[in-house]
């Protein structure tokens, strides 16, 4: 049965087509970029071969939708005869406000409830919900599902997700802390208690997803119950370009000095800050250790500020529940990023960490970065949010309880 899962940006879309029989196989996968520009790109793959590119023009969402489906079915690029082998497909929806605390089957009222979050996610929504009309448009028969970033984290206590200001503010306008990266948190923390043949509701689990956009997650006993994103993804860790926990102060303050406009001071915040703002180099943390191994101390500041305020928050999240049995590092850093990993982890004894430098060459698999007897085992563990989004939509459809 073959899944197709659809990531719509507002001028991308990146997919995978997944078949899920006794387990899982990838197929096929691609990005469509430059959507809506004078020359858009769609690079498609078909598993264990060569990328094949396709330089075009691509008006706009459904347009692009219709190229994925005619380049799954090209002849020599393809992998499918027609679109009636494609059974479902799943979509990434960035936010689903309180209204989801697991994944959906697309109805009307889904679709509604998504546009009514576009005010929480102006960025995003819109082209989630465009790549939902344009299979609706394209495949009318074909059963749709929404996985939300946020519908993990909606296990959060009250006094965990309310920010200290007036109560009628959440009131009126819903405004509390949310989170993102649900659906990488939800797959790391399942897919290493199975590694470790732990049972994930016996145990407390910090996951840090690194990348350029960063958060952590505070899971007990398989329920979230506090995370580092808020009501957007700028509050929490230092990340490429966004400055994290901030001073509100600090942003009135140099929106006063600086003459900036809302939307200069939101760009500030979100495109100039983390470690690019720091270093004055690059978001991409590869740059940012290559100039700090010649000797760039901004570069350097940037990379010890960025793994302190992981170390802080793990630490936090550790005393929020009263211990913590495994910490789990996935994302493009936590995967591969062997000096950040160790910043991050090493002196943490006290705290039960026993880190093995020997273990931590690891990049791209999962492995422990402990030694044996450890009392807080902590890995790598590469995440999947695709393979979570294929699963959840065909549990959806079927009915059943295909697990990870």
């Amino acid at each position: 049965m073959k899944i197709l899962v659809l990531n719509c940006g507002s001028s991308s879309i990146k997919y995978q087509l997944i078949e899920i029989t006794q387990e899982t196989t990838l197929i096929a996968k691609g990005l469509l970029d430059r959507i809506g520009l004078t020359a858009s790109e769609l690079t498609h793959q078909i598993s264990g071969k060569e990328k094949h590119k396709i330089s075009c023009i691509v008006p706009d969402h459904q347009v692009g939708i219709d190229l994925i489906l005619q380049t799954l079915k090209d002849p020599v690029f393809g992998v499918i005869k027609d679109e009636n082998e494609i059974i479902a497909v799943g979509h990434r929806v960035t936010h689903g406000g309180e209204n989801f605390k697991s994944s959906a089957l697309i109805t009307d009222k889904v679709k509604s409830d998504i546009e009514k979050c576009i005010e929480l996610a102006p960025l995003h929504n819109p082209a989630n919900l465009k790549g939902i009309l344009s299979i609706e448009s394209i495949l009318p028969k074909v059963p749709q599902v929404a996985v939300f970033d946020t519908s993990f984290h909606q296990t959060m206590p009250p006094y965990s997700y309310l920010y200290a200001i007036p109560y009628e503010y959440y009131d009126k306008y819903k405004i509390r802390r949310y989170g993102f990266h649900g659906t990488s948190h939800k797959y790391v923390a399942q897919k290493a208690c199975r590694f470790l043949g732990k049972d994930i509701n016996k145990i407390n689990i910090i996951t840090c997803h690194l990348g350029n956009g960063s958060s952590v997650a505070a899971i007990c006993q398989g329920e979230s119950v506090d995370t580092s994103m808020g009501f957007t993804p700028l509050e929490g860790l230092m990340m490429g370009t966004r400055s994290g926990d901030v001073d509100l102060g600090v942003l009135l303050f140099i929106a006063e000095k600086e003459n900036l406009s809302i939307a200069d001071t939101n760009a500030l915040f979100n495109k100039k800050s983390g470690v690019c703002g720091i270093s004055g180099i690059s978001f991409d943390m590869r740059d940012i250790e290559q100039a700090a191994k010649n000797g760039h101390k901004r570069a350097e500041l940037a990379l010890k500020m960025y793994s302190y305020r992981v170390k802080k928050y793990i630490g936090a999240y550790a005393a929020a529940m009263g211990s913590v049995d495994l910490i789990v590092l996935t994302g493009g850093i936590g995967e591969n990023d062997i000096n950040t990993r160790q910043l991050i982890l090493e002196n943490m004894e006290f705290f039960g960490i026993q880190f093995d430098p020997e273990r931590n060459s690891i990049k791209g698999r999962e492995g422990i970065l402990t030694r044996p007897g450890s009392p807080v085992i902590t890995m790598v563990m590469p995440t999947n949010e695709e393979l979570v989004i294929a699963i959840d939509t065909y549990n959806i459809i079927t009915n059943s309880s295909f697990n990870i």
